[in-house]
């Protein structure tokens, strides 16, 4: 056993021995209910006015100095910190020996008493009546504060992701990401929900997987006899809500992808799709600028500092073509180069390509090693090509080798994904057999073809604008964060 794991065991039996004196002197350590009636920053803002005010506040021990027959310690509760006097003479002899000289940091408690200033001047609560509510058993990382400032924290990324709960005891201000989060999502909402949007849910367990270039989790559901996968998106569900009627729908959803982990990504993560039958790409750019702006507003951001450089989300996204982005970088027509052309010049460029990789993948990386890193400012890029775009319209008045589709980026990340949808049944089937085909080549994320879907598209589908936006990126952005694993709760992390 470990120098550390005997402190900790030594701490845990020290703590367990002041549980069973709680009980013995006949204190309920984990009562049922406790009735306060304001949060300390209710206090810390009502000030002079609340001065010799009863009150009740409820929260966490984090500071506790224990003295002879009166004590000063803090509590925390969701809002804020706030000290408390406890007297003997106050609270009785009994409380005081027996319950409040066996609490230790991290127990949670309640207080009755009333405000006072202090002869320094801080505003702090005389207690008069004193609850155990929650006897900590496992101690708090070690915390210490000393002016007002706090040093060895509990600050070691990947053990806060992992204990998210005392992540946010020790560092609060942590909690400020996720009510920005809650909020942008209630934006969202509300943005869509004006605009007669219907929510709707569609299912995470999907008998065949589709609607974006991705390797699935795979399950099995032991009564249906039957391998599921977990979706790696709601695309092709959403369309057909569209075919069977309604004319402006959206989901926030799960979305699961089989993939590789970096600062953008997590196997699972939260996005938004929104449909609308009768629009097509054009009208998307334009809903999609004005829900960014509007979920900007909900945190009162009009510029954020993201990856160390100032992005303005109140002027007019830019709009730009995505081989006049290459050509222009890179001096050559792009468009014009085949599959082994695109390979070489990868290659000359010393960037990591393999001859395994197809057209679309070849391009993929050109694209997002020359050109993504300076899209800076708001950027909507289209005129993609037909090879690496199986769900969206050809371009109208084109050659037929790009569609209408566009990605959004921001601060050099793909933050949305559009198209003027394919509503062409026989298109679309020839489309997704050819992605097949690179299946069986071997690239993995080439998309399915889905009989259920393309059945449902010989119904017939109306013209509709689609878009799909990576709602933990846009918490990053809002919230200016530069991983994602801090705007999620509870990222995925290797098993130690």
């Amino acid at each position: 056993m470990s120098q550390d794991h005997r402190s900790l065991q030594q701490i845990i039996d020290f703590r367990l021995e002041k549980l069973a004196r709680i009980r013995a002197a006949g204190y309920d350590p984990y009562p049922y209910k406790f009735d306060p009636d304001t949060q300390v920053q209710s206090i810390q803002e009502t000030g002079d006015d609340l001065v010799g005010t009863p009150v009740s506040i409820a929260g966490r021990l984090v500071s506790l100095r224990k003295m002879g027959k009166a004590s000063f310690a803090h509590i925390q509760d969701e809002s804020g910190k706030q000290q408390i006097y406890v007297k003997r003479d106050d609270v009785g002899a009994d409380v005081y020996n027996n319950l409040f000289k066996n609490l230790d940091i991290g127990d949670i408690i309640g207080v009755r008493g009333d405000v006072f200033r202090t002869k320094t001047g801080e505003l702090t609560l005389h207690v008069r009546e004193l609850t155990l509510l929650a006897k900590s058993i496992r101690p708090l990382p070690n915390l210490k504060e000393k002016d007002g400032q706090a040093f060895n924290e509990f600050d070691d990324k990947e053990l806060r992701y992992r204990q998210r709960h005392l992540d946010f005891i020790a560092n609060p201000e942590v909690k400020t990401i996720f009510r920005q989060r809650a909020a942008i999502i209630r934006s969202i909402r509300n943005f869509f929900d004006t605009r007669g949007f219907v929510e709707v849910e569609t299912p995470a367990l999907q008998p065949i997987y589709g609607g974006a270039s991705a390797r699935p989790f795979t399950t099995y559901h032991n009564t249906l006899e039957q391998k599921l996968y977990l979706r790696i998106a709601d695309e092709l569900y959403l369309k057909r809500l569209i075919i069977g009627g309604f004319e402006k729908v959206y989901e926030l959803a799960k979305n699961f992808r089989n993939e590789g982990m970096d600062r953008n990504h997590n196997p699972e993560y939260t996005s938004l799709e929104f449909y609308q039958a009768y629009q097509d790409l054009y009208d998307m750019m334009e809903l999609t600028e004005e829900l960014i702006k509007t979920a900007a507003a909900a945190t009162g951001k009009r510029t954020v500092n993201f990856g160390g450089k100032t992005i303005d989300l109140t002027m007019p996204f830019e709009r730009k073509s995505m081989f006049e982005l290459l050509n222009k970088k890179t001096g050559k027509t792009i468009e014009k180069m085949a599959e082994q052309q695109l390979l070489e010049y990868a290659q000359s460029l010393k960037l990591e390509v393999s001859s395994k990789m197809n057209y679309g993948q070849l391009l993929d990386k050109l694209f997002g090693e020359l050109i993504e890193p300076d899209l800076v400012q708001p950027t909507f890029v289209y005129d993609y090509p037909k090879a690496i775009s199986p769900l969206a319209k050809v371009k109208r008045n084109g050659d037929g080798t790009l569609v209408e589709r566009f990605e959004l980026f921001i601060g050099g990340m793909e933050f949305a994904n559009s198209f003027s949808e394919l509503t062409d049944p026989l298109d679309q089937r020839q489309r997704l057999e050819a992605q097949a085909k690179l299946r069986e080549l071997g690239d993995e994320e080439a998309q399915v073809v889905d009989e259920n879907f393309l059945q449902a598209l010989e119904v017939g589908m109306p013209p509709t604008g689609g878009v799909g936006i990576g709602v933990d990126r846009l918490v990053m952005l809002l919230t200016e964060q530069n991983s994602i694993k801090d705007v999620i709760l509870f990222p995925a992390l290797r098993q130690i």
